[in-house]
């Protein structure tokens, strides 16, 4: 696996790179060496956060944890991707098995939108078609509360969400 570790606010020290290291060969063992993961440690006024991305065969699995310290941070993340990839298992080797996602949505953290409606981020997505379950799935392994992406059934750009509920909800363009 092809890690890379990013410091924001800080430069992660050897200590932390080798804990990384060690708590990804966890996840490697499900993925192989093919797999490329992106840990990005942040260090907050009363805490610290680590995020960490893994990139294969098409899927994008993340976490994004806070904790007191970074090791404890990561710990978490790790955690949480384990619980991800083994909820998901089934859907997981059926869409690699089927190489039905080849392209990626470059997803990382939501933008919170200012006052005066200035655009601070730019992000750009790549969308194929792809089927609501599918949209559903890759959302929830990012963690994120939408996914936007191109419905296979009618070649639009929908929308799927979390609803507070606890269902999901799909947005259609309605071209009137």
């Amino acid at each position: 696996m092809k890690i890379t570790i990013v410091g924001r606010k800080c430069t992660p020290r050897d200590s932390f790179k080798e804990h990384v290291n060690k708590k990804l060969a966890k996840i490697e063992r499900f993925f192989g060496e093919n797999a490329e993961a992106k840990v990005t440690a942040t260090v907050e006024k009363t805490c610290q956060s680590v995020e960490v991305t893994v990139v294969y065969g098409g899927m994008i699995f993340r976490s994004e944890e806070k904790a007191p310290n970074m090791n404890e941070a990561l710990d978490k993340c790790v955690d949480s991707l384990i619980r991800q990839i083994r909820k998901n298992k089934t859907r997981i080797e059926k869409k690699l098995r089927a190489g039905s996602l080849d392209e990626v949505i470059s997803a990382s953290e939501p933008v919170d939108e200012e006052v005066d409606f200035d655009v601070v981020r730019l992000k750009t997505v790549s969308v194929k078609p792809q089927s609501v379950d599918e949209a559903i799935l890759q959302m929830n392994l990012l963690e994120h509360a939408f996914y936007m992406f191109k419905n296979s059934e009618n070649n639009q750009i929908n929308v799927v969400y979390k609803r507070n509920d606890g269902g999901y909800g799909l947005l259609v363009p309605d071209f009137e």
